[in-house]
């Protein structure tokens, strides 16, 4: 079976390419243009006049073409940059020209928002000159502030924050932008006899006819940005600057909750006060250390709400700043392809910090006090690229032993260790060849616990490493991409933990038919292997695609410092996309994707055979459209019983349609709605309306209501061992029908008093309702079939118990198989989650935070959810209010 899944794979890759591979169109590169950066005299003012005299001596870039949405054609207005530095910090000045000011976007929101109504001049620096990495600077006419970083030539980094000033001002002519950006917030070496040449590139975005115009020529058929950039010269007189920043906070929290009275360890006000600092240093060769001193890894934004009924964790983005500056050094694991099929992520930054996993309930406790989360004791990182290219980044960070507090029903009193103290490791190295278009690289990830205390040895791994080395090499102007990454783990610890490891649904070890794996309860390690191959056109006036072949084996663990799903697999998968970058009769821009991917576990068996669509575009009208969907026929499920024989996955297609308003009105809508249903009648179908208002250009407000309903006949209970069980290996795998339903609602409401100023509000209500119906028992291995309890075989009796409503399982009548009892299923469980976020940015870099988050939680013994009752029920359960103070105040230059 293996080879007949490689053979239909291998085919359906080539079927895929060949069409990109005929389509390739070969493209002269555009010469670079060049301008010359002038050494400041007089005394620059940043406050958007642009009247000092330095700027008229100053040699203007003009000549801006469009990026879309006519790539090529010139720019439908002028614009005029000039540069200027000193020893200390470069400048930027530009005028827009526009002969109807009033029109002008100038919505203002927080801080590096992305997503709102305005125009921009953006400025993006490559001080390394590796062709590959920028730094971005944007200021609105309204003189808001948004910087990122771009690295790997087409991938950003958002979250990059540097301490700049700029100015803008509005007039009768259009609007200008003055910009001081310190050397020090930049990366660079000086060259040889001290002359220095970057990469610049200036980008306009004029909002009202959604266009973008640049200075140097970004043609879609040629692949790259930073690659693009033209140089900027002149910088001659340039030293190495000392880079020092020190960042000390205080911050002052108080919660206020409800709980039980009885509960000892209850407090309905708990504070706490803490101060520490954030050092930024920076070495020679471009490299920048930065150390955490008693961090503050709180997060301002809550995580949204939602019920997981798979036996998979749930991945939730990180929002703690120290691991979002400059994550993109860090990444690995991924290669250049369209449709990834098993994406990894082997650093995982929640990890660091997560919540305590031992509960204390098998100790007999009644009542317990937990810490939210482990304490980071320190952490730092090294990050940096030198001259020959070489990028470097180290993060070590340390998190204390977190004990827990416990009653048991005797009034005994006690304690335990509830996470270990544990150190992480991450080290990751990439070295750029043949100026970026080659890349070789490697990474080095390790935890370790200190497992002093015998009750932690069964819970928790006492190592883990992973170790790996990818590439990336482009050809063809760079047109062409071969990329791959190979990696190793290994994690050790008790017998008893390496069985719970092999055990996972992500490996599921001990599955009685498979023949590629084999349980072995007295090991004490565990290893694997991840690896990816991927061939990819990324450039072209219309064609692209990608062949992806990635593989998995059974052993491979992460998830100690990474988030891993899935073992044991092997995939083939393939895309091609044809999209139109210009304008035509009725569309300004589109794109349509077909994707198809095949993957198989290590016996052989097909777990997957999709063929997926994507089409997308705006029209002339601005209105835009999105249609998504797949088609999946009959494959195997080695997962569906959590360990138990394979089954049969049923014929399944998805379809999934959202439209959107034209984005420049002070009202937009969007509309999506999804549907899914497979050859055993299971369904699920969502709608979701967005709405952004904006009545005025300080105010922006959003909802987002979301309706989900879906049946399903295969919703896993639980299972229990026994001998009479012969057809499914002494086993009974128990199943449901659920009919569950979601509804949410996302607010936001930003108010805008200046750039530095800002007050946020978010509020998610959310009730979840599920009803079980016709619990039943697998049956056939192989196949998907269930015997329904009552109906196909034994008995059911529905009863109170002392925890609860139970359901008590005879599952062969008369026979001589023992009976069972269960939890009844049906659930109803609602939260509202929200916070309000004061940040005033006082001076550069210094900020005060106010912070204001509420939670609710309740649930309820049926399964009846009715929006008219519901959507509001949130607001009358008991609240968890947490307030917090922060004020940081930055020292530098």
């Amino acid at each position: 079976m293996l080879k007949s899944f490689a053979r239909r794979a291998s085919l359906t890759g080539l079927l895929l390419v060949l069409p990109a591979l005929a389509a390739a169109q070969q493209s002269d590169s555009l010469p670079r243009p060049t301008m010359r950066a002038v050494w400041r005299e007089g005394v620059i003012r940043i406050d958007g006049a642009l009247n000092e005299g330095d700027w008229q001596r100053a040699v203007a870039a003009t000549d801006f073409v469009q990026s879309m949405p006519n790539p090529g054609a010139n720019a439908s207005l002028r614009t005029e940059a000039r540069v200027l530095y000193d020893r200390d910090a470069l400048y930027i000045g530009v005028r827009l020209h526009d002969p109807h000011p009033d029109s002008i976007a100038r919505q203002i929101a927080r801080r590096d928002s992305d997503d709102i109504y305005s125009d921009w001049i953006r400025i993006a620096i490559d001080s390394y000159l590796d062709r590959r990495t920028a730094f971005i600077f944007a200021v609105s006419p309204r003189g808001l502030q948004r910087d990122e970083f771009r690295y790997n030539d087409t991938e950003n980094d958002p979250l990059w924050d540097a301490v700049w000033a700029s100015a803008a001002r509005i007039d009768s002519a259009g609007w200008t932008a003055e910009v001081r950006i310190p050397l020090s917030q930049l990366r660079f070496s000086v060259g040889a006899a001290g002359v220095t040449k970057w990469g610049i590139q200036f980008g306009r975005v004029v909002a009202r006819n959604q266009e973008i115009s640049v200075w140097s020529p970004m043609p879609p058929q040629q692949p790259g940005v930073v690659s693009r950039y033209g140089d900027l010269v002149g910088l001659d007189s340039l030293a190495a600057p000392k880079r020092l920043e020190v960042l000390p906070y205080v911050s002052s929290q108080v919660a206020r909750e409800p709980g039980d009275a009885n509960d000892p360890f209850y407090d309905p006000t708990r504070s706490s006060a803490r101060m520490g600092a954030d050092v930024r240093y920076g070495l020679p060769a471009g490299l920048t250390l930065t150390a955490t001193v008693n961090p503050d890894f709180g997060q301002v934004e809550v995580d949204p709400a939602v019920v997981n009924l798979s036996a998979f964790e749930v991945f939730f983005p990180e929002r703690r700043p120290f691991f979002l500056e400059g994550v993109d050094i860090f990444r690995f694991g991924q290669s250049v392809t369209f449709n990834d099929n098993n994406p990894s992520n082997f650093f995982y930054t929640r990890r660091v910090g997560r919540a305590p996993r031992r509960s204390l309930d098998a100790l007999g406790a009644r009542y317990s006090d937990v810490p939210a989360q482990s304490d980071i004791a320190a952490a730092a990182k090294l990050s940096g690229k030198t001259r020959r290219g070489l990028s470097l980044g180290v993060l070590g960070a340390l998190t204390r032993e977190e004990r827990g507090r416990y009653a048991l029903p005797n009034g005994t009193r006690g304690s335990a260790i509830v996470e270990p103290r544990t150190e992480f490791l991450v080290t990751r190295l990439r070295q750029d060849f043949r100026q970026g278009n080659t890349v070789v690289g490697g990474v080095l990830t390790g935890v370790q616990r200190e497992l002093g205390d015998a009750a932690l040895r069964p819970l928790f791994v006492r190592n883990a490493l992973v170790t790996g080395s990818d590439f990336e090499h482009r050809w063809g102007n760079r047109t062409w991409a071969v990329s791959g990454f190979m990696a190793a783990s290994r994690v050790g610890g008790d017998r008893r933990v390496m069985t719970a490891l092999q055990r996972s649904p992500i490996r599921a070890f001990q599955r009685p038919d498979a023949t590629d794996l084999t349980l072995d309860t007295t090991r004490t390690t565990l290893g694997g292997y991840f690896g990816t191959l991927s061939l990819a056109r990324t450039a072209g006036e219309h064609w692209l695609g990608s062949v992806t072949y990635e593989e998995t084996s059974p052993g491979f663990e992460v998830n100690d410092l990474g988030f891993q799903t899935r073992a044991d697999f092997r995939s083939l998968s393939g895309a091609m996309q044809y999209r139109e970058t210009r304008i035509g009769r009725f569309m300004r821009s589109y794109e349509a994707s077909v994707y198809m991917t095949q993957a198989a576990n290590f016996d052989g068996n097909v777990v997957e055979r999709r063929m997926s669509f994507l089409s997308s575009g705006l029209f002339n009208n601005f209105v835009g459209y999105s249609f998504w969907g797949f088609i999946q026929p009959e494959t195997v499920d080695d997962r569906l019983l959590r360990g138990g024989p394979l089954t049969r996955k049923p014929m399944e297609w998805q379809l999934r349609g959202e439209l959107s308003s034209d984005t420049r009105r002070p009202i937009v809508g969007e509309l999506e709605y999804e549907y899914n249903r497979n050859a055993q009648r299971e369904w699920r179908h969502t709608v979701s309306l967005g709405m952004e208002l904006r009545p005025t250009s300080a105010v922006r407000i959003q909802l987002q209501p979301e309706f989900a309903r879906q049946y399903d006949v295969d919703q896993y209970v639980t299972d229990v061992r026994d001998a009479a069980a012969t057809r499914t290996y002494g086993g009974r795998w128990i199943f449901g029908d659920i009919d569950q339903s979601e509804l949410s609602v996302e607010a936001r409401a930003e108010w805008t008093f200046s750039p530095t100023l800002t007050l946020q509000l978010w509020a998610q209500p959310f009730v979840a309702s599920g009803r079980f119906a016709r619990f039943k028992e697998f049956s056939t291995p192989g196949q998907f079939a269930f015997d329904v309890y009552g109906r196909d075989r034994g008995t059911i009796v529905r009863r109170a118990g002392a925890g609860g409503d139970e359901v008590v399982v005879d599952p062969d009548g008369p026979g001589g198989a023992a009976p069972f009892t269960f939890q009844e299923q049906d659930f109803l469980v609602r939260s509202l989650r929200g916070n309000a976020v004061l940040r005033w940015e006082y001076r550069p870099g210094s900020t005060l935070f106010l912070v204001w988050q509420q939670q609710r939680e309740g649930d309820e013994g049926f399964a009846d959810l009715r929006a008219t009752r519901d959507v509001a029920s949130p607001f009358r359960d008991p609240a968890r209010n947490v307030f917090l103070l922060k004020l940081s105040y930055w020292l530098g230059r």
